[in-house]
């Protein structure tokens, strides 16, 4: 039993590698940190000096090529356990057409740039579908499978939690029932897929910048506004995944069982695409009407927002047009409840969208603000402030 204990020693630390058991029946291996006493308790003292020393930790992706050991420091990626063996993954590949339908030549390439460059940027790949039995989880735990302890699964609070060092050291973060509604979700989502480093937290103890290298995976059964996306935005690639034809209880032990032939299949695969942006793939390669589905719903509804919030100001005050800056737009919404809209997409709203211009020059304007009791008040203020008339505001509020 004893030669199973693994303990390493980094620095003046000591750890132990333990298996921590997770409510889907798997194993999460981690560094546990352990007292040389507990250690002296448990095996004697002259265990000690037995245990492999190493000067630090290190973390250095690696699939095909791994390291434990990098010069003298502890790599913290872990091991990749599949080993390629000949074989034909039909299965497999029959799932994957499912998935990735007529883009499946690029989802095997984003496979094979995972297996094979896990440092290389990919997009926010997200399956939607508000029908079951899709098999979008069933996607997240085959790569779960593939990559083993590189990959974690969260929740939408994991992935919020200011405590984020379980999973900000990992190659693949997947998100099942994806509802990031906020913007500072979607800021913080975006701003990880293209991140070179990352300041990770555990309870108890300091940020630490690390380097980071994660790719995100969202499922989702909303399919309309799951996050909150620009309608510039190109980090997303998103499919909305049909009802499996046939349903298939044992689907993902079948495909598991396919992993060694797959990792074959992948590594001696060409890719059919070229490194054409920083995260690969161009933006015209990974888009799709589903992507273009949830842009369009998440204007819709800052437009109705600012519509709905025109129209009662213009009805309760009893104005022809109301006149107004950015930053009005912004305190109303705020006050309404709704989230905090940044500056750029609502005056894309007024000026790509609805055609409003700003008066050339600061003038004065009659502002409205919204009180804590939704009253609403007047103050003279100065700026580049837009007009609109009240059967404009109707119009757009109709639309």
């Amino acid at each position: 039993m004893e030669t199973e204990i693994h303990y390493i020693r980094i620095g003046i630390s000591y750890y132990k590698m333990v298996k921590k058991p997770l409510a889907s029946g798997d194993y999460l291996t981690m560094l546990s940190s352990w007292s040389v006493e507990c250690i002296k308790q448990d095996h004697g003292r002259d265990y000690l000096s037995v245990i492999p020393k190493y000067d630090g930790f290190c973390f250095v992706p690696s699939h095909l090529n791994y390291k434990r050991i990098v010069g003298n420091f502890y790599n913290r990626y872990y091991p990749f356990t599949h080993k390629a063996q000949f074989g034909n993954p039909l299965k497999t590949l029959e799932y994957l057409e499912h998935i990735f339908g007529e883009q499946l030549e690029l989802g095997l390439d984003y496979l094979k740039i995972l297996l094979e460059m896990p440092m290389q940027v990919l997009p926010i790949l997200c399956l939607v579908s508000t029908e079951r039995n899709t098999g979008k989880t069933t996607f997240l735990n085959l790569i779960k499978a593939i990559f083993g302890d590189n990959m974690t699964i969260n929740t939408n609070e994991d992935f919020r939690s200011n405590f984020n060092s379980e999973w900000a050291q990992k190659v693949v973060i997947g998100v099942d029932e994806t509802f990031l509604e906020r913007r500072e979700d979607s800021e913080r989502l975006k701003n990880l897929s293209t991140a070179t480093s990352y300041k990770a937290e555990a309870k108890g103890q300091d940020r630490q910048e690390i380097e980071f290298f994660g790719k995100f995976i969202l499922c989702s059964n909303n399919e309309d506004n799951f996050v909150m996306i620009d309608p510039k935005e190109t980090r997303y690639w998103v499919r909305r995944i049909p009802v499996l034809e046939k349903e298939n209880q044992s689907l993902l032990a079948e495909l598991k069982n396919e992993i060694p032939f797959l990792i074959h299949y992948l590594v001696n695969r060409k890719l059919s695409t070229t490194k054409q942006s920083r995260m690969w793939f161009t933006h015209q390669q990974i888009e799709t009407a589903a992507l273009k589905t949830l842009k369009r719903q998440n204007r819709n509804k800052l437009e109705t927002e600012i519509a709905q919030i025109l129209l009662s100001i213009a009805d309760v005050k009893e104005v022809d047009e109301v006149k107004f800056c950015v930053g009005d737009i912004q305190d109303w919404l705020l006050k309404k409840g709704f989230r905090n809209h940044d500056s750029t997409t609502i005056r894309r709203v007024l000026q790509s969208i609805w055609g409003l211009k700003p008066a050339a020059n600061s003038n004065s304007y009659t502002q409205y603000k919204i009180g804590s009791d939704g009253t609403i008040y007047e103050s003279t203020q100065k700026g580049r402030y837009f007009t609109l008339s009240m059967n404009a505001i109707e119009k757009v509020n109709d639309s």
